[in-house]
């Protein structure tokens, strides 16, 4: 009778053990939970943003320490989501237009590309009018089909937006999956100023960048220590800022990499000064030099230079 109880008490001991072992919420060391990505990917489809902690976002030690909020747009002009805003914790509102490839899950990193408008593209001057003026944002699609492109409305080109500028992309690398030896970018005219104020801050996030019909004023001894290649194309006698100024960037930037120690060959490879004469911009029906930069979109010797980087 002892040795039946004692056996009795050591099969209910046993079956309490094992009623806390299946209790629920506890998971087993070392088991993971799954998760349903098919909510991200109607989000990137109908062009909302994902939140930071979807699961096309990099890993949490490259994100930056303080992310913002997105207002996604409600409407589309040419495959862009137009007017999203994006709330940075330290630099306002940004508003910007994105297109994101149909098949862009976050299952693979894609490219990037931000393009900076004129003047005549500014958020003041309306939604999506960067767009509605500039090819950049359609042509570039031609080049890679796995390439989400942001195309920033911002209000000047000065420090402002160069901050506004990181700031976005710094959201974008964090939010979506993004191939990082694929970032690009170009500035035209007001837009190339503020790109080169970017370059000069944080050249290391791109891979090429494509200056056109503009000023440069950043910081080329930031920009040649990164060694991010640049392409400076403008016309000889651009209305607006005549071709010195860009020549002048360009000597400059080619000593800082011959006191380097670099050779022509591999400047050659970092570097490129273009200058188009009058008949470049007349053969193709344009009579304005500066408004005429706009014709290196459609250029696929400029543009094939970009996103063969």
């Amino acid at each position: 009778m002892k040795s039946a109880a004692l056996i009795s008490l050591i099969l209910v001991f046993c079956l309490l053990l094992s009623g806390c072992a299946n209790q629920p919420g506890r998971t087993a060391p070392g088991s993971g939970n799954s998760t349903d990505a098919s909510a991200d990917t109607h989000k990137q489809q109908s062009g909302e943003e994902p939140s930071p902690g979807d699961s096309s976002a990099e890993d949490s030690e490259s994100k930056p320490q303080e992310l913002g909020s997105v207002t996604a747009g409600t409407e589309t002009y040419r495959g862009f989501v137009i007017d999203n805003v994006y709330y940075s914790p330290n630099d306002g509102e940004i508003h910007y237009n994105v297109y994101i490839p149909e098949s862009y899950d976050g299952s693979h990193p894609y490219a990037l590309f931000f393009t900076l408008p004129g003047y005549e593209g500014l958020y003041f001057q309306g939604v999506a009018r960067n767009l509605e003026a500039e090819a950049f944002g359609f042509e570039a699609q031609k080049y890679n089909e796995e390439m989400i492109v942001v195309a920033p409305q911002l209000s000047d080109w000065g420090e402002t937006s160069a901050n506004q500028t990181v700031a976005l992309l710094e959201y974008f690398l964090a939010a979506y999956n993004i191939d990082r030896e694929k970032i690009y970018a170009n500035g035209y005219s007001g837009g190339g100023e503020t790109m080169s104020l970017v370059m000069g801050k944080r050249p290391e996030l791109f891979t090429a960048y494509l200056h056109c019909s503009s000023q440069w004023d950043g910081d080329l001894e930031v920009l040649a220590e990164s060694r991010t290649p640049v392409y400076l194309a403008i016309g000889e006698d651009d209305e607006y800022y005549g071709s010195e100024p860009t020549k002048r960037a360009y000597d400059t930037l080619r000593g800082l990499y011959e006191q380097q120690g670099l050779t022509s060959a591999e400047i050659g490879e970092l570097l490129v000064l273009d200058v188009k004469d009058d008949s470049y911009f007349r053969d193709r029906g344009m009579n304005n030099q500066h408004g005429g930069g706009g014709l290196f979109a459609y250029d696929e010797n400029i543009m094939g230079w970009l996103f063969g980087k």
